[in-house]
């Protein structure tokens, strides 16, 4: 009997790789996908003892996400688990009043429209999956931000593509839940990754000082990839659509 295959955009580093990591010890196959060179993290899959497939993939671009998924079915012949990973700040903070549409469309290209149409392409095929392995967990998991739902007027481009993953992955939940392929948001807060590590005297004393998330540290890759993998082996029945925070506690209204 085949393992399971899952697919991970944004797979070389950060939580992508910490992703692609957990999925392969819960028993997965993985497709690395990335625009950089996936080489370190396809070999520290396969030192977990499973395969791994490392696929140059630019989401923004419609021939590499079909070249992409000829691969994954040319290797494995099957696609379990999609993660929409892959995801990029604007270049230079700028404030809403002088954003450039330059920086708007290449952080929605590749947040929102290269992700929307990969997990098009990917439903299809598990659609086509589906009658054939009718018992099978398929899922699609969206990684998106706390950006999704708090506003920061010197990235908004970042914050309206996070907020259109999360609309997308009501929609995706919606029309495929009649085919039992299951949708997830994971929402991460905080995280320390190369994102992030421009900004880390500000969120030290964020979180330290101020404690501006109850629970008081920096969230890991490894946090997010562990709800990853939860997502994907079926650990959270009877849910579709749902927004999974790993935040510390971070949406939390509190007096």
């Amino acid at each position: 009997m085949s393992r399971k295959v899952a697919m991970v955009t944004g797979a070389a580093r950060g939580i992508g790789k910490a992703g692609a990591l957990s999925l392969a010890d819960r028993g997965f196959d993985v497709v690395l996908a990335d625009v950089i060179d996936t080489t370190a993290a396809v070999g520290a899959v396969e030192a977990l003892g499973r395969q791994a497939l490392g696929v140059r993939c630019d989401v923004t671009r419609a021939a590499d996400r079909t070249a992409a998924l000829a691969e994954v079915r040319s290797r494995f012949g099957r696609l379990d688990v999609l993660v929409n990973n892959a995801g990029v700040a604007p270049r230079v903070r700028a404030n809403i009043l002088q954003a450039s549409e330059e920086s708007y469309d290449f952080v929605m290209n590749v947040n929102l429209k290269g992700p929307y149409f990969l997990t098009q392409a990917v439903a299809n095929w598990m659609i086509e999956q589906r009658a054939q392995r009718p018992d099978d967990f398929l899922a699609i998991i969206n990684i998106s931000s706390i950006s999704a739902e708090t506003a920061s007027p010197s990235r908004g481009e970042y914050c309206l593509s996070k907020a259109g993953v999360s609309m997308a992955t009501k929609l995706w939940a919606a029309e495929l839940a009649q085919h039992e392929i299951y949708v997830y948001e994971i929402r991460p807060g905080i995280i320390k990754t190369d994102m992030t590590a421009a900004v880390t005297e500000k969120y030290d004393r964020l979180i330290f000082e101020e404690g501006i998330t109850p629970i008081r540290r920096w969230g890991t890759p490894e946090d997010v990839a562990t709800a990853m993998a939860t997502c994907a082996t079926g650990g959270i029945p009877m849910a579709t659509g749902v927004v999974i925070h790993i935040d510390g506690g971070f949406h939390l209204s509190i007096l």
